[in-house]
């Protein structure tokens, strides 16, 4: 029979387990002066989890075609690492509308990449916005207000949209069409005034992306309804023409929610690399990144702690991700100049590069770390670099 715990006895156990333990401290002491393993490299052989892998190709995936246009999506299913950010590259024909719809668990973050779009949207206040958008545009929609989106030509247009949460599929989306047509034809129909006759005209699924006609440039009667208020939460930010942050090896523009206040999850950076530019070593302490290789190709190497690391190219279309926290660098490829768009779960945006880093501490203490000169130390950058140039 098993004794019951008594003060006495479980005090007498503690003092037990502490002499045992002392004991045993004591004896891997004297085992550690036996050996000349440095604590170091047996710190090094924990079992870290190696790094995820950090690059899937966008542009290379199958995702949804059809007349009106396609889509291709990224979210955890196909891209594990990525948890907090999901994406999609969209095409849409001149006239073809992305049918209306809403998003249940993530806002809409979106950037032009040709052509032009109009947005309608609608929030939870009755105000509605329509509004056109051209290249370098962007827009954000809060989770869950409807919207649609069209392309007003002349030629197609093609667009990358983001969203806060890797579990997101644009193709679980809350369509229109697909809504009406599994409701009842009487309830359906007497919500929008019809006869059940008149409805069975409608589609008798989602169409998710329809061909329509082109609107004009700019709509007299925008909405159907003439006493809509316009909305006071703009949805549209000019991006590209934000006098950006320049650099010796390129330019960073950014958008976070001081300068579009509505955009209240995310913030973005719109990165341009000369050729032979490094966006040098830095981290973000407050977010994951998610990046889109618009244009050019590009090398990044990321780091994970505890000696982990890796390193990939990329070329256009083609998503990375790296998590909050983790070092890492770009540095461009080819003969052309290379193009990210950047996209961070948090509507602040921060980093810390090396140089700012090296430039925050005394040159004493860097050359001691290090176990190098202060001359070497003296030769270092003074200040935030940012991008540094092709190297001479």
């Amino acid at each position: 029979m098993k004794e019951k715990p008594t003060p006495q006895n479980i005090l007498f156990n503690r003092r037990e387990v502490l002499s045992s333990a002392m004991m045993t401290t004591a004896g891997i002491a004297a085992l550690s002066l036996s050996t000349e393993r440095p604590a170091v490299a047996a710190e090094r052989d924990h079992p870290f989890h190696p790094l995820e892998n950090f690059k899937y190709d966008l542009g290379a995936s199958q995702g949804w075609s059809g007349k009106g246009g396609s889509a291709k999506q990224v979210n955890v299913d196909q891209f594990p690492i990525s948890k907090s950010i999901a994406g999609v590259s969209m095409r849409l024909e001149p006239g073809a509308i992305r049918e209306l719809h809403w998003h249940a668990i993530a806002a809409e973050w979106a950037y032009i990449l040709e052509g032009n779009v109009r947005t309608t949207v609608i929030s939870p206040d009755g105000q509605a916005d329509d509004v056109y958008f051209s290249v370098g545009d962007v827009w954000y929609f809060p989770r869950g207000y409807g919207h649609a989106l069209q392309c007003v030509g002349p030629k197609a247009c093609h667009f990358l949209l983001g969203f806060d949460n890797g579990n997101f599929s644009e193709f679980g989306t809350f369509s229109i069409t697909d809504w009406l047509a599994v409701t009842h034809p009487a309830i359906a129909a007497r919500n929008l005034g019809i006869s059940v006759t008149a409805l069975a005209g409608f589609p008798k699924e989602e169409a998710y992306i329809v061909p329509g006609k082109l609107p004009p440039p700019v709509p007299s009667e925008p909405f159907r309804g003439g006493s809509v208020p316009t909305s006071q939460s703009v949805h549209k930010f000019r991006m590209a023409e934000v006098e950006p942050h320049r650099f010796p090896g390129g330019t960073e523009r950014v958008v976070a929610a001081a300068q579009f206040p509505i955009q209240t999850t995310m913030s973005a950076v719109l990165m341009h690399l000369e050729v032979g530019a490094l966006r040098e070593l830095h981290w973000h302490p407050n977010a994951d990144e998610w990046f889109y290789v618009a244009a050019g190709r590009c090398r990044v190497g990321l780091f994970g702690a505890h000696g982990r690391h890796v390193v990939d190219e990329f070329r256009p279309g083609q998503v990375g991700f790296v998590k909050q926290g983790f070092g890492h660098y770009i540095e461009q490829l080819g003969d052309e100049p290379t193009q990210l768009i950047i996209l961070f779960n948090s509507p602040v945006y921060q980093e810390i590069s090396l140089s700012k880093w090296l430039a925050g501490n005394p040159a004493q203490l860097i050359a001691d770390n290090l176990g190098i000169s202060q001359t070497l130390v003296d030769q270092m950058p003074k200040h935030w670099v940012g991008i540094f140039g092709p190297q001479k």
